[in-house]
């Protein structure tokens, strides 16, 4: 358990404002929507939560949670394109990283439909900062680069949660989920 929580240290180490999002001009819109949730750590928290949970339900919840969010995050990416505005971003942002580690520690099981529709709420405003901090990037290499990204945080998400399981039952996964909730209940204070 120390490996796997030293694991997540380089990742929030580098997850500082200077480091948050990379100048599309000299990197390109692909890579800065990469960066984007790869060094946010409320955005990896959050993703990597998905995919814990995802563990968690089981079954076809393994990619259809990861898969809801995506499609969400990139809905919520053209809201924000079109001047639609959502409210409260950063704020339900950071509740999302709460309600998913709490859903992991609590290992909530709800119908399919159910958990895919709370995964895409919350994705919404994920997406929508990603459109509305998009700066100078060229829309479809940026939003592929996050929805990317966004996929392999699930994945991480998934694999730590299959490893976890495997080593401690569930009990392992709902620690993480508690680690996660903490960290979101630390980002709404500090908010």
């Amino acid at each position: 358990m120390k490996r796997l929580a030293l694991a997540f240290v380089p990742a929030l180490i580098a997850a500082n404002p200077a480091l948050a999002h990379l100048d599309p001009v000299a990197h390109g819109s692909f890579a800065a929507g990469f960066s984007h949730p790869v060094f946010g750590a409320d955005h990896i928290l959050a993703m990597v939560a998905v995919g814990l949970w995802a563990v968690t339900m089981g079954g076809r919840a393994l990619s259809a949670l990861p898969v809801a969010f995506v499609g969400a995050m990139t809905l919520g990416f053209g809201l924000a394109l079109a001047g639609l505005a959502l409210p409260l971003v950063e704020p339900m942002i950071v509740a999302s990283v709460l309600v998913l580690g709490l859903l992991v520690a609590l290992a909530i099981r709800m119908p399919l439909p159910a958990g895919a529709a709370v995964v895409g709420v919350l994705a919404l405003f994920h997406g929508h900062a990603h459109g509305a901090e998009m700066g100078g990037a060229a829309a479809l290499g940026y939003m592929g680069g996050f929805a990317l990204a966004t996929a392999l945080l699930h994945g991480v998400g998934v694999l730590a949660g299959l490893a976890l399981a495997r080593v401690g039952g569930g009990l392992l996964a709902r620690g993480a989920g508690v680690a996660v909730a903490a960290a979101g209940s630390t980002l709404m204070l500090a908010g």
